[in-house]
Formats: C-alpha cells, structure tokens, sequence
C-alpha cells in the first residue's frame, strides 16, 4: 500500500494486475467511519472508474498523479449518477483533454449528456472496448441496487467485477483487498441504512453477473474481495430473497 496524502490516509493498492483501488477513508465523529474507492485501470488508454465527490478531487488527482500523469487519462466510468461516483467528473475532464465520460445508455440520455462538459460515450448493454492488455464490458444493471441508469463494468482479463455499491462495507480502517466474509458486514450495513431499490429483477440481474464468473469485487465502499463471486453473487441474491 503507498499513502499519497498522510493527512486524508488516501492510499494506493493494486488489488488485481494493472488495476488499482485509490481509498480515502473518512472519520465520523462517533461512529466507525466509512471510505470511498476509486479504481484505476493502468493500460494504453487508462480507465478510472468512480470519479469521487467534487470537494475530494484534489486528494485522488494526486493518487493518480503517483501512477502516472493524469493528462493520459482516456476514460471516466461510473456506475450510476451520484456525487461520490461522478461528482468530479468535470473537473477530471479539464486535466485530462482526451478523456471521455463513459456511461450506459439511460445515464447518457437523462443526465451526463448535459452534465460533463463533454459528451459520453455511450456502452450498449453487453458491449466490450480495449484497453489495450485490458478489455471492459459493460451490464445495465437498472435500479440494482438503485438508480434508473445504473450498471456495472467486468475487466475480463482479470476477472475484476468493478460493481459499485453491491456489498458496500462500513469501517474507515478495512484492509485494500480481503478474502474473508464481506456480506455479512455489507448486509449489515444495509439493515442500518436501507439504501436498495429491491427490485424485483434482482435475481436475475445479480444471476447474469455471476456468470461472468468474477474472481474479484471491486467494491466502492469497503475493501475488494478476491474469490468465488460467482457464489458471493448468488448468496447476495438469497439475502435479498429470504
């Protein structure tokens, strides 16, 4: 792990080949605290996924800066349209010229297309693009666990499932990259703060996921998982349904 700002704690781990998880863990005045990632592909056209809250811009353009410099950046990925996934976003295109905001097809239509000060490429359900040695596909994954437009991106060289807010931990003080139990802990978070749409597709979306057999979870929240997330997936699933 390398530390990039001693007073935030932002931090710095490959958590798979040429894929790094960027941390800012945050403190709440009685309470465990809570820490939002960002996750960097490092390929010819560099991907970043999450952008990160407006006001924290500066803590994660210098933990890029420490893997190479911004302005190489290509794509700018996010789930759906939230200030912790995209509030930078414009702020991220001004220093990196060629970059692109990269969406599905209802977060272009109803929002990004005038939000960023340049326009979206948009991923159509299922639709690959490489990287370079990476190549990323994209799923619509409406209202899973919330939002219209919301989706997620496999890294298919890597197995690496960058999935948002699925299983989000609380805890300021968690480890890069685990392979113990976090749906314990991410479903009990959720009981304390009922953050999901519980649409009733969640079973088959989660099941179309869990097919592309996923060997780590790349979680906005928390620490990454490494393992079976296939079954970590389907387990999810029976959760909800239980």
């Amino acid at each position: 792990m390398t530390v990039t700002n001693s007073q935030s704690g932002t931090n710095v781990n490959e958590i798979a080949a040429g894929i790094y998880r960027i941390n800012t863990p945050v403190a709440f005045e009685g309470g465990a605290g809570f820490s939002f990632n960002q996750y960097l592909i490092l390929d010819e056209e560099p991907l970043l996924f999450h952008t990160g809250l407006r006001k924290m811009f500066p803590l994660l353009r210098e933990a890029v800066a420490s893997l190479m410099p911004v302005e190489r950046l290509r794509h700018i990925a996010f789930s759906h349209v939230e200030a912790d996934e995209c509030g930078s976003l414009n702020e991220w295109l001004a220093v990196a010229p060629q970059a692109t905001p990269l969406c599905g097809r209802v977060a272009g239509m109803v929002s990004i297309e005038d939000l960023a000060d340049r326009s979206p490429r948009i991923m159509a359900d299922g639709e690959s693009l490489s990287l370079g040695s990476h190549n990323v596909r994209w799923f619509d994954a409406p209202h899973l666990p919330h939002a219209w437009e919301c989706g997620f991106m496999k890294e298919e060289h890597t197995g690496t499932l960058l999935c948002g807010d699925l299983f989000t931990q609380g805890g300021a003080d968690l480890p890069p990259l685990t392979e113990s139990d976090i749906l314990g802990p991410s479903e009990a978070f959720r009981h304390t703060m009922d953050y999901f749409s519980h649409t009733r597709n969640a079973r088959e979306l989660l099941e179309r996921l869990a097919a592309t057999e996923p060997t780590t979870l790349a979680c906005m929240h928390g620490s990454a998982w490494s393992g079976d997330g296939a079954r970590l997936l389907r387990a999810l699933a029976d959760e909800w349904s239980s």
